[in-house]
């Protein structure tokens, strides 16, 4: 099934939402909602989101927008990939899920 870009999916294998940022043959390219890094899943281990899971996907988004820690550490990770240090860079990823898994339940 292709899906369209920008629609909530749900990964059956793993019961994780995620959303759809293009096609490359028969894989999905996604990443969770409100960003980050983008991967690629197979479209059958794929289907369409219901409302209460999409509801649940734009509640999580306004959490990180809001959030102030979510900026900070964005932010830091930005500067270290602009200053060209990948060790920090992969350091500010690494503080970024961190902080969005433990804060945010993502």
């Amino acid at each position: 099934m292709t899906y369209r870009v920008g629609v909530f999916v749900m990964d059956t294998r793993e019961n994780r939402l995620m959303q759809v940022m293009g096609h490359v043959g028969d894989r999905v390219q996604v990443r969770t909602p409100g960003g980050g890094l983008e991967w690629e899943v197979p479209s059958d281990v794929l289907r369409l989101a219901t409302s209460e899971e999409r509801a649940a996907a734009r509640a999580a988004t306004t959490r990180l927008m809001n959030c102030a820690e979510c900026a900070e550490l964005e932010t830091a990770r930005r500067r270290a990939i602009a200053d060209g240090d990948e060790e920090k860079a992969g350091d500010a990823l690494v503080a970024v899920r961190s902080h969005r898994r433990r804060a945010h339940a993502l």
